[in-house]
C-alpha cells in the first residue's frame, strides 16, 4: 500500500470514496507520523482518541455513501481556534488549561464536512510573531534544513506549527490564521501552499483575537487544489460574526486548472525593496515568465503607499491587540496569580501570563491609543491604511486581475538568528504580506523554487476582494511550472 501520509487531500479523498483504505487507517498513519515527528514540536496537543472516534464515524458514513466533502481527512488545527472540550491556549501561559465549551465556526464547518481532528498545532503566543519562537510551548521547527547544515530553522509564524506539520506529512492539511502574513510566510518557508482569503470570507467567531480588523482564517496544504478544497469548507456566512460576508461560497476547486489566458498581472515596482536577495528577484521574474507562458499578460504597476504599510501595520495591529488582550485579567478564565488586592492581582497575572513579545505589543498599542498620541499615531495609521487600500482599488479598476510579488524577502532563517537584538528585524519579514491584510484582500503563497542553500521560496498572488477563484487558477499555473518540493527527512 502507498504510504498514506504521502497522499494529497484530493488523492486521499478519492481513495477513501473508492474504499481503497479506511478513514481509520488514514488517521492511524498520521497519528504514527505525529508520534515520530515530535522533535518538530509542531503539535502542542495531540488528540488521538478523538481522531479515532471521528474516523470510525466517517467510515460509517462513507459505507452508506453519505460522506461529506472532507470525509475522513485528518487535519491539524492552529491552537487559536476554540475546539469544544479540547484545550485551547493560543500557545500562551495566560490561557493555561483553558478548555472551551464551544466550537469556532471555522472548525465546526470542517467537522460538518467530515474532517478529523488530529490535534492542535503550535503558533506564536497569541499569534504575535513571524517565527513561532514566542510560543509558551517552545519553538516549532521546520522540517527543512540548509544543505550540509544541521542547525534548526524556523517554520515561520505565527502559523508555524500548521505549516511544519503539513510539510513534514504529519497531517494532510491544516487550518491557520493570518493577521499580517501568518499563513503565507510559513507556507513559503516550509514549501507548501497557504491562502489568506478576503477579510470576511471566513468567520472569526470562536477564534482567539489578535487584531480584529486584520485577522482572517485560512488553510495550509501541500497543493493549490487541497487549499481550494479546505477553503470551500472553512468559508461561509455566520450570523455570530457581523464582519463575516453574507455571500455564497464558490466551488473553488473548479477554478484549479482553469485557463489564465488574457489575465492581466500587475508587477508592483515598490516591492523591489533595498537589500532584497538576488535569488528573490530572479524567482519573481521567473514567476512572471511562467504566467506569460500560460497566456497571462504582465504589467508594471505602482502601489506608492506600500512603503508606509509596515509602520502603519505595527501601529494598527498592536493597538487592536492592546484592546483585545485587556480581557485576560485573571478573573474569568485562564491564569490567575494571587495579589495583595484586585489591582495587584491584575498586574501579577498579566506580568506572568504574557510573554515578552506580547507585552511589547500591548505597551506599544496602549501608547498609540493614549489621549496624547491617538491623533499622531493611530489616527494617522488608519488614514495610511485607507490610502493603501485605494492604491489596490485603482490598479484593479485599471483592469489588473491579480498582483504578483515575492512572499518573503528571504528563505527561512535559523532558530535564534533574528530579532534578539532588535525586534524590528523580525518585523521586516512581513514587508510583502502586511499590505494584503491592511487592504482586506485575498493573498496566496505558492512554493516556486529553492534557494542556493536548498530552502524553499514562495511567490505571492494578491487578488480582488472575494476573487479567490482567480488566485487558485493562477496559483495552479505557477505550481505546474515550478513543481513540488519536499524536505529530506531527519526528524
Amino acid at each position: 500500500m502507498t504510504d498514506l501520509t504521502s497522499l494529497t487531500l484530493a488523492q486521499a479523498r478519492e481513495a477513501l470514496r473508492k474504499r481503497e483504505f479506511s478513514a481509520v487507517e488514514l488517521a492511524e498513519a498520521h497519528l504514527a507520523a505525529m508520534e515520530r515527528g515530535r522533535r518538530l514540536n509542531a503539535f502542542v496537543l495531540e488528540t488521538p482518541d478523538r481522531a479515532r472516534v471521528m474516523a470510525r464515524a466517517s467510515d460509517a458514513r462513507l459505507a452508506k455513501g453519505e460522506g461529506g466533502p472532507l470525509e475522513g481527512l485528518p487535519l491539524g488545527i492552529k491552537d487559536l481556534f476554540c475546539t469544544a472540550g479540547v484545550r485551547t491556549t493560543a500557545c500562551a501561559h495566560m490561557l493555561d488549561n483553558f478548555v472551551p465549551t464551544y466550537e469556532s465556526t471555522v472548525t465546526a464547518n470542517l467537522w460538518r464536512d467530515g474532517a478529523l481532528l488530529l490535534g492542535k498545532t503550535n503558533n506564536d503566543e497569541f499569534a504575535m510573531g513571524s517565527s513561532n519562537e514566542t510560543s509558551f510551548f517552545g519553538a516549532a521547527l521546520s522540517p527543512w534544513r540548509r544543505r550540509g547544515d544541521e542547525r534548526p530553522l524556523v517554520p515561520g509564524g505565527s502559523s508555524g506549527g500548521s505549516a511544519a506539520a503539513v510539510a513534514a506529512r504529519l497531517c494532510i492539511g491544516a487550518a491557520g490564521t493570518d493577521t499580517g502574513g501568518s499563513i503565507r510566510q510559513p507556507a513559503a518557508f516550509c514549501g507548501i501552499v497557504g491562502i489568506k482569503p478576503t477579510y470576511g470570507r471566513c468567520s472569526r467567531w470562536g477564534t482567539v483575537a489578535f487584531a480584529s480588523s486584520l485577522d482572517q482564517a485560512g488553510p495550509l496544504a501541500r497543493t493549490v487544489r487541497d487549499c481550494a478544497m479546505l477553503l470551500r469548507s472553512m468559508a461561509g456566512s455566520d450570523a455570530k460574526d457581523t464582519t463575516c460576508a453574507d455571500l455564497p461560497v464558490p466551488d473553488y476547486e473548479k477554478a484549479v486548472g482553469a485557463s489564465v489566458r488574457g489575465k492581466r498581472i500587475g508587477i508592483p515596482k515598490e516591492y523591489r525593496v533595498a537589500g532584497m536577495a538576488v535569488e528573490i528577484e530572479a524567482l519573481w521574474q521567473r514567476g512572471a515568465q511562467w504566467l506569460q507562458e500560460a497566456g497571462a499578460e504582465t504589467v508594471e504597476i505602482s502601489l506608492p503607499m506600500t512603503k508606509y504599510a509596515l509602520p502603519a501595520y505595527y501601529i494598527v495591529a498592536p493597538a487592536e491587540a492592546s484592546s483585545n488582550l485587556a480581557r485576560y485579567d485573571g478573573v474569568r478564565y485562564g491564569l490567575r496569580v494571587p495579589g495583595r488586592d484586585l489591582l495587584d492581582m491584575y498586574e501579577q497575572t498579566r506580568a506572568a501570563g504574557f510573554g515578552k513579545e506580547v507585552r511589547r505589543r500591548i505597551m506599544v498599542g496602549t501608547y498609540v491609543l493614549s489621549a496624547g498620541y491617538y491623533d499622531a499615531y493611530y489616527l494617522q495609521a488608519q488614514k495610511v491604511r485607507t490610502l493603501i487600500k485605494r492604491d489596490f482599488e485603482r490598479c484593479f479598476a485599471a483592469g489588473i486581475d491579480a498582483i504578483l510579488t515575492p512572499t518573503t524577502p528571504s528563505a527561512a532563517f535559523g532558530v535564534g538568528e533574528m530579532g534578539r537584538a532588535d525586534p524590528v528585524d523580525m518585523y521586516l519579514n512581513d514587508v510583502f504580506t502586511v499590505t494584503v491584510n491592511m487592504a482586506g484582500l485575498p493573498g496566496i503563497s505558492v512554493p516556486s523554487g529553492l534557494d542556493s542553500q536548498g530552502l524553499p521560496l514562495g511567490l505571492q498572488l494578491i487578488g480582488r476582494p472575494f476573487d479567490e477563484e482567480t488566485l487558485f487558477a493562477l496559483g495552479a499555473s505557477i505550481e505546474r511550472a515550478a513543481g513540488s518540493f519536499m524536505p529530506e527527512k531527519w526528524w
